[in-house]
């Protein structure tokens, strides 16, 4: 499965060109009851394979939080970088490989 190229970014991870996009609309959970988080997707832009999906530790703007802070460029290439420690092959394809952020680092969710 890959995700759709509209609204994706461009992003050079050590020599290695990925896309990546964040939902831009609230589901009716993060808008209604203030719960869930940003999750971004990740593929590699040349030979995609296992799409990477990353569930944040940021509320989504959309929902009732006052605190909002953005997913920066550089975030995501330190996600991704963590996330081929874990054991992300980009351009081999198989299921979306799921890490989790907690406290700035990324873990594999099974």
């Amino acid at each position: 499965m890959s995700i759709p190229k509209k609204g994706t970014r461009k992003i050079i991870v050590d020599g290695q060109p990925f896309i990546w996009l964040i939902r831009r609309q609230a589901t009716y959970t993060q808008s209604c009851y203030a719960c869930g988080n940003l999750h971004v997707a990740v593929e590699h832009a040349e030979e995609p394979g296992s799409v990477l999906v990353i569930l944040t530790d940021r509320p989504h703007p959309q929902g009732l939080t006052p605190e909002v802070k953005s997913v920066t460029p550089s975030d995501t290439a330190q996600w991704i970088r963590q996330a081929v420690r874990l054991g992300w092959q980009p351009r081999r394809s198989g299921i979306t490989f799921n890490v989790q952020i907690a406290g700035g680092r990324a873990e594999k969710i099974y």
